[in-house]
């Protein structure tokens, strides 16, 4: 009877020690993920549609294999808090953002490999910072009324537009830029003809990547509305840019 107890007694303990290996496995896997620090701070323009691009990270982040924190606060941006991220995304960020400190925080990320994500409004910020839109690769100049248009996908091979359709149809508000970097890889572009108010002509870059100062750089033009965030195809171009982004 003792010899049968203890039997019980081992295997119990054997059953106890794999349980906790999992879950030790389990949260070393969590911790393992890549951080990615999502930053809504806007002191210009408030889009509404913020909250749904927070949601459409939080929906999607395990899926993507990512580990999420979400901040409007800048104060996020010092050297030894960045370091911990392999992506920052700018969600619709407008107006002055960073104090000086943090704009150097920012610059030592980015010269340090770090990668960015910008959607929409990002280009819409920091405006009396140079340094800010030569990272981004352009500036927000204007826009016409919010409308459908016909989006072409190039450069098929990339992560961001793997699997996309060649031609789609999406309402946005289609920005035109300033000070556009000429080293931008354009991986999607918005057909002129298909709307109105459109001012670059033939080629109308929507999002591209860049390597910029020993970082990565994706930035689409797409976002401003709160039903883009729930949009296979939109879902789906933000999920191979935050692939790319974040791979070696």
């Amino acid at each position: 009877m003792q010899k049968k107890h203890s039997r019980q007694l081992i295997y119990l303990l054997l059953c106890i020690h794999f349980i906790c290996s999992c879950k030790k496995q389990e949260h070393h896997h969590h911790t393992n993920s890549p951080k990615v620090l999502l930053f809504t701070k806007a002191n210009g323009f408030y889009h509404e549609s913020i909250s749904s691009g927070i949601e459409m990270f939080q929906s999607n982040g395990t899926q993507w294999g990512i580990e999420l924190f979400e901040t409007d606060k800048s104060s996020a941006f010092t050297e030894d808090n960045l370091q911990q991220y392999q992506l920052i995304v700018f969600l619709n960020n407008t107006g002055n953002l960073f104090s000086d400190e943090e704009r150097l925080a920012l610059q030592s990320y980015i010269r340090k490999g770090g990668a960015i994500l910008g959607i929409h409004a990002a280009t819409d910020a920091e405006y009396d910072w140079p340094w800010y839109g030569q990272m981004l690769g352009a500036r927000f100049k204007d826009h016409p009324a919010v409308q459908e248009a016909i989006c072409n996908t190039i450069l098929l091979s990339h992560p961001s537009v793997q699997g996309m359709p060649e031609q789609w149809l999406h309402v946005d508000e289609w920005y035109n830029f300033s000070s556009l970097a000429s080293d931008n890889h354009t991986v999607l572009t918005v057909d002129e003809n298909s709307y109105i108010g459109g001012s670059h002509g033939a080629h109308h870059p929507v999002s591209w990547y860049r390597e910029f100062e020993g970082g990565k750089i994706f930035y689409t033009a797409m976002g401003h509305n709160k039903e883009s965030y729930q949009e296979p195809i939109f879902v789906k171009h933000i999920a191979g840019a935050v692939e790319w982004l974040i791979q070696p």
